[in-house]
């Protein structure tokens, strides 16, 4: 019995967590197409600045290449963009009440 709940705590976490960055990295990516439709970047200019090519900004920001959590961690610290700009408390609750 102890070993099936452990299991079922550890399923838990790692869905929670799976869960969190799938929302975290949508954000992420709205938030960017947000700068690029408001003027604030192109997608030259974003790439020249995080140090990537444009070709793979642009990839990456229409779902063609994955957004990785490295580059993703490189995007946020970058642009200055903090985390409680990507998830709300409701987001958070939202994912606690699914794990019960």
């Amino acid at each position: 019995m102890l070993i099936k709940s452990f299991t079922a705590t550890y399923f838990i976490r790692i869905y929670t967590v799976i869960v969190l960055f799938s929302l975290l990295r949508a954000r992420l990516l709205e938030e960017i197409g947000r700068l690029i439709r408001g003027g604030q970047f192109s997608e030259r200019s974003l790439a020249r600045r995080l140090g990537a090519s444009q070709p793979h900004i642009h990839n990456v920001c229409k779902g063609t290449r994955l957004l990785t959590i490295a580059f993703a961690d490189h995007i946020l610290v970058e642009l200055n963009i903090p985390i409680e700009k990507l998830i709300s408390p409701q987001d958070l609750e939202r994912i606690r009440s699914r794990r019960t």
